[in-house]
């Protein structure tokens, strides 16, 4: 039996893997907490009106996905970060660049719209693991806090902070995303010490981009500026989406 090769990026990916297998376990005793003191979440299998929603990761994360990914969901997921390119040259403020991705841009393509559920749930990035709702879907869908009147506006926030478990600014449930921040910082510390650089930006982008293998190559030599025109010359770099530092 031919067994599979290993992953050329393993000394970035495994860090990550291992850090989401201890949030679930944190997170899973967290929730069990709450939920025991009477706390609430509105998140479950089915849910997705937050899966419109822009989101930054690292390259050790996207990487992860770019491995998962079918050929026909790979395509899906370049045409998406192209047109979230689009959006971010042309957005007039990070306000607008947010609300166009959410309402133009649309749903992730990984997204399967039937069942509502994650096709690569195994390989999602953190902030789709983290963000937890303790208000109904509908608080999450785009417009919703954006079409209160001040009144509605006002009881919302009067909600949010007598609810255990938010920011008490926003519905989500904040000691939850607390909780994924290691994943974050295990990234950081692999990718610098593997590549010597770190690579952030959005999700749809940086998927696509691990599949290049020239680009992949500049950054593991640690060359960010051949990466930066790697991903330029495909029409895949924004400064907005595509950080190295």
């Amino acid at each position: 039996m031919t067994q599979p090769r290993p992953s050329p990026h393993a000394a970035v990916t495994e860090p990550v893997r291992a850090g989401y297998a201890r949030y679930a376990q944190q997170a899973e005793r967290w929730l069990g907490r709450y939920q025991q003191q009477g706390g609430r979440v509105y998140c479950g299998a089915g849910c997705f009106a937050c899966c419109n929603m822009p989101i930054r990761v690292s390259l050790a994360e996207a990487l992860i996905m770019t491995a998962a990914l079918t050929p026909e969901q790979a395509r899906a997921v370049e045409a998406h970060a192209r047109a979230a390119v689009t959006n971010a040259r042309t957005a007039r403020s990070d306000d607008q660049y947010v609300q166009r991705h959410r309402d133009e841009v649309g749903y992730c393509p990984i997204l399967n719209r039937e069942s509502g559920g994650c096709s690569q749930y195994d390989a999602r990035p953190t902030r789709c693991r983290d963000t937890f709702s303790a208000f109904p879907a509908m608080y999450c869908e785009s417009g919703t806090l954006e079409r209160m009147t001040r009144r509605e506006q006002a009881e919302y926030r009067r909600e949010v902070a007598r609810t255990p478990g938010t920011d008490g600014e926003l519905h989500f449930i904040a000691p939850l995303e607390h909780l994924s921040e290691p994943v974050w910082v295990a990234a950081a510390r692999a990718m610098r010490q593997s590549w010597g650089l770190e690579v952030w930006g959005d999700f749809w982008l940086l998927t696509t981009l691990g599949a290049d293998p020239k680009f992949m190559a500049a950054v593991a030599q640690g060359n960010a500026r051949a990466a930066w025109q790697i991903a330029s010359g495909r029409g895949l770099a924004h400064r907005m989406l595509l950080e190295m530092e």
